[in-house]
């Protein structure tokens, strides 16, 4: 049975009394998310009486898997969600299902990292170069290749697991296998396993079950959140190769999603869980981190992400560890709100539309315009700067905190782990610059 957490009537501040509330149009809401530390967002809105603020009673509910937590928002089961950056997109344009999903929060960067079992790394570290004893980072998949190849030729499969076939997880592990000459397989309109072609077989597994499923051999690696990253290398099944910071350096993780139909019929209400999710994500990076060990106790809660509070800390303290006793420091491994983490822009959507599309989730090609739209379609930054301006009249946040006059691209950038620059505004240009993946012309039929 799931844990459900619902909000008290008290207020945690003088909050509402000094500032004239949202005539929401529902004030009532339940909520969704996975237990993971990125659903950090929620809790501490929940915790710090954001919500109540805003004059909304929230109850927050832990689902089973992705699909579960997707299917409830569609029928309105739950209000709106903590949800993997694809999933609203996928939704909108019919892969998977079909719904119109948006979000006008981004709820992180950066926050997963890529496993492997003992027995691979042990392997792996044949070809990673060390200095001092210990290897060099970053750790491109150059160094799985051959592990790939010996599998191979001894006529076994090379598996691995990410968290859903849209997930942000997904998209990553195959652009770090694929960076290092491993091929993670296509998707078609007749076989939607995505291991057409394959070297290395991808296949969903929940995010907590990840560790044991590594451990049974069923998976020799995985990509997802934490804390089932550190929870390998705690009980020492396993060795995190590499985080998302360091395949894409500052990359959009989580978002919150909801449908259309709901901010069309609840406009306030809609600005009113932005502006909580503002201040939740403000809180917890203010003043270089200092409420993340709060945060920690708050997320080790049973109904929250219910991991022992020294694995959640390990990665949301500024650290990581990868080897057991190799810890460096990884001050960005968890961003919620410094540089624009929390604006959603649509630059952001527009990557995963092309790894869709590179992958062969998307089976044909697609122009330019048709990316911009499907983007501005489901990415909603004019609500969240309608809930920024709030909070920012309101003296509650910086002018400083909020990219005003953005256009909702970020600018090009090539801090990926193969250097290969990105332009949200020219994404069948970026597609082509991919050495592996489809091409122009290519239906994945």
């Amino acid at each position: 049975m799931a844990i459900m957490i619902t909000a008290g009537m008290m207020s945690s501040s003088a909050y509402a009394a000094e500032t004239e509330l949202l005539d929401v149009e529902q004030d009532e809401l339940k909520f969704g998310f996975i237990k993971l530390t990125d659903m950090a967002p929620l809790a501490v809105a929940y915790e710090k009486g954001f919500f109540e603020d805003e004059g909304l009673f929230v109850t927050l509910e832990p689902q089973a898997n992705w699909k579960v937590l997707l299917d409830r928002v569609i029928t309105g089961e739950l209000d709106g969600a903590h949800m993997l950056a694809g999933q609203p997109l996928a939704a909108t344009i019919g892969f998977g299902t079909k719904a119109h999903i948006v979000t006008p929060f981004s709820m992180d960067l950066n926050g997963n990292g890529i496993t492997v079992s003992n027995e691979v790394w042990e392997m792996m570290k044949e070809h990673i170069p060390h200095e001092n004893g210990k290897p060099v980072h970053p750790i491109k998949a150059d160094a799985l290749k051959p592990v790939i190849e010996k599998f191979k030729d001894e006529g076994k499969r090379f598996n691995m697991g990410m968290v859903f076939p849209v997930s942000t997880h997904n998209y990553e592990l195959r652009y770090w296998l694929a960076a290092g000459g491993v091929h993670p397989g296509f998707y078609s309109p007749t076989d939607v396993s995505g291991q057409i072609e394959a070297d290395a077989f991808l296949s969903v597994t929940p995010p907590p079950q990840m560790p044991s499923t590594l451990e049974a051999g069923t998976i020799h690696g995985y990509c997802v959140g934490e804390p089932w990253n550190q929870q390998a290398v705690f009980k020492g099944i396993g060795v995190p190769v590499i985080t998302d910071y360091q395949i894409w350096k500052n990359n959009p993780e989580k978002v919150f999603g909801l449908t259309k139909e709901f901010t069309d019929a609840n406009p306030n209400t809609t600005l009113a869980l932005t502006k909580a999710l503002i201040r939740a994500a403000q809180w917890l990076d203010e003043n270089d981190n200092v409420n993340r060990p709060e945060a920690v106790e708050i997320l080790a809660q049973p109904g929250y992400v219910g991991a022992d509070s020294e694995v959640i800390a390990a990665s949301m303290t500024g650290t990581f560890e990868f080897e057991k006793g190799d810890v460096r420091e990884i001050p960005d491994f968890n961003v919620f709100y410094r540089y624009y983490a929390t604006y959603p822009y649509y630059s952001d959507a527009v990557w995963y539309l092309t790894q869709m599309r590179r992958w062969g989730q998307i089976s044909e090609d697609k122009d330019d315009q048709w990316y911009a739209d499907t983007a501005a379609d489901v990415y909603r930054p004019d609500i969240y700067l309608q809930a920024a301006r709030l909070l920012a009249t309101e003296g509650f946040i910086k002018e400083a905190d909020v990219p005003w006059d953005s256009d909702g691209y970020r600018e090009m950038t090539n801090e990926f782990i193969d250097g290969i620059p990105y332009d949200g505004k020219m994404p069948n240009d970026y597609l082509k610059s991919l050495t592996i993946g489809y091409k122009e012309g290519s239906t994945g039929s």
